[in-house]
């Protein structure tokens, strides 16, 4: 037995409330979303228009919420961005905000000594994906060299000097690095910070790792 279109339709308590519906499609800012895209190329809506087929107080309308696009239009939308269509309903990640005070951060030390000559503070705790691995790198004065030797790892090191001068060092060449001076490596290389004695120099060294 076929069902008619009245036998499917919600009745009573199951009716979608209309209120309801237009939450929902609040809630996913598909206007929004294309304005995003849209500034993003610093397009105006006279551009887009052109290209999706349709007019530029139409889509501003949809920017602005007052009204709701079909699939169809969507479609052009996301095909013009190189998007697919499902980029107008998934959930936004929420932005990351963390902040870590200095009292918070832990300071490991390399000797067992008093006063260190090297520690490091690790901020890995403000980075939920593992793979970004900041660290304040600070030298003391000693009266001797002191040498970091980072771990090798498949990613890269970024390496920022907030204090100088230290000497970076590779299989096959060494260079001073002053004050504001900015190092980019492979992180398989084999290298190594060294401090001159008696200098106290400090950096944020910054790693991140390929997906394994």
């Amino acid at each position: 037995m076929l069902e008619t279109a009245a036998t499917l339709a919600p009745t009573g308590s199951d009716t979608v409330d209309p209120d309801q519906v237009e939450t929902s499609i609040q809630a996913k800012q598909i206007g929004e979303r294309i304005r995003r895209l849209r500034t993003r190329r610093s397009m105006g809506l006279v551009e887009l228009g052109t290209r999706t087929g349709l007019s530029a107080s139409f889509l501003s309308q949809l920017e602005t919420g007052r009204v709701v696009p079909t699939v169809r239009n969507l479609a052009r939308i996301a095909m013009t961005f190189g998007k697919d269509l499902s980029y107008f309903f998934r959930e936004d990640q929420p932005a990351p905000f963390r902040i870590m005070r200095s009292t918070e951060r832990i300071r490991l030390h390399r000797a067992s000594d008093a006063t260190p000559a090297f520690i490091s503070e690790s901020m890995h705790s403000l980075v939920s994906d593992g793979q970004m691995v900041p660290c304040l790198a600070e030298f003391n004065e000693s009266d001797r060299d002191e040498v970091f030797r980072p771990k090798i790892f498949d990613g890269v090191e970024f390496t920022f000097v907030l204090q100088g001068p230290i000497i970076l060092s590779t299989e096959n060449e060494s260079t001073t690095l002053q004050t504001g001076d900015v190092a980019w490596l492979d992180g398989v290389r084999k290298r190594h910070y060294c401090c001159p004695a008696g200098v106290h120099a400090k950096a944020m060294i910054i790693t991140r790792h390929n997906k394994g």
